[in-house]
């Protein structure tokens, strides 16, 4: 009973739900980061590397470091994990804390805020890059650059990451162009960008910035974060909606205004999935509601296609 229950319990904090209950991004990350790894462990997909690439016989000289000890323990031979040579890589995170973001329709306490999820998505991301010996830097953005970490990929260097994370609040409007090709400018040494953001903005200028990303040799990977009302506009009656970045009220009849609604959501992301797509930049829509393992299954295969 003790076992099944051991073998189960690293997965269930992958969930949003109960990721809200555990205090400190650090945590988080880490319970998020040690349940995939597990749930990879456990499944037949052997493509994706996390740790190490394959064990082989201990030669005298070997850095002791590398030997696995409970394999030891269990054959009573001595194997060292075989390494991947660095990378190198350098990631940087570029999170949106628009005011938009800090919507969310759930009621209850534990359901999170697209600002909350980015966050967890974030430090789940960062905590991985450094577990595989790459550099993880932090941006945070709305009409501006409002922080901004560079890349190392020491792990005191993710404390700080993390503790940039915990601190920030909800900052202005959203008005992506700006920030993405001052951004663009800035990131001189190629890398892997990923950008986590609801992009309910003017797409034609988060294309244009997009573009200016790849210009300059970055691999690119988007995630789109929304909560499930704005995905399947689940509204029935007349309904006041609140801009929550201009702060307009507007009365609608949310069952006349659906079809209209879920036609322009769909355009929207058409045209945001196709031109990434023709610049080579993926896209992925994320649920509030949906596990991080997903999330960080898609990354993973990215960076395995895409070695920087």
């Amino acid at each position: 009973m003790s076992t099944t229950h051991a073998q189960k319990a690293p997965t269930r904090f992958i969930r949003p739900d109960i990721l809200s209950r555990i205090s400190g991004l650090d945590l988080v990350a880490r319970s998020v980061v040690e349940g995939f790894i597990a749930g990879l462990h456990r499944s037949p997909y052997k493509g994706f590397s996390v740790d190490f690439m394959e064990y082989r016989p201990y030669i005298p000289g070997d850095d002791l470091m590398h030997v696995d000890w409970k394999a030891f323990a269990r054959t009573d031979r001595l194997f060292v994990k075989e390494f991947e040579d660095e990378t190198n890589t350098h990631m940087q995170l570029l999170v949106d804390v628009s005011r938009s973001m800090g919507y969310k329709s759930g009621t209850k306490p534990e359901s999170p805020t697209k600002f909350e999820y980015a966050m967890y998505l974030a430090a789940a991301m960062a905590y991985l890059v450094v577990r595989q010996r790459d550099a993880v830097g932090l941006t945070l953005f709305d009409s501006t650059v409002v922080k901004r970490v560079p890349a190392k990929s020491t792990k005191g260097h993710l404390v700080s990451v993390l503790r940039e994370m915990e601190n920030v609040s909800l900052g202005g409007e959203s008005a992506m162009g700006k920030p993405l090709h001052e951004l663009a400018e800035r990131h001189r040494r190629r890398g892997f960008a990923v950008i986590i953001s609801d992009f309910l903005d003017d797409v034609d200028a988060i294309i244009d910035g997009l573009k200016h990303f790849r210009f300059r040799g970055h691999d690119v990977m988007l995630f789109q974060i929304l909560d499930p009302a704005e995905l399947d506009f689940s509204f029935t009656d007349l309904t006041e909606f609140e801009d929550l970045e201009s702060g307009e009220r507007l009365i609608v009849d949310a069952a006349a205004a659906r079809t209209e609604y879920m036609e322009n959501l769909r355009r929207f992301q058409e045209t945001l999935r196709r031109e990434s797509a023709s610049i080579g930049i993926e896209y992925t829509v994320l649920s509030t509601q949906q596990p991080l393992d997903f999330a960080l299954f898609n990354y993973l295969g990215a960076r395995s296609r895409r070695r920087v």
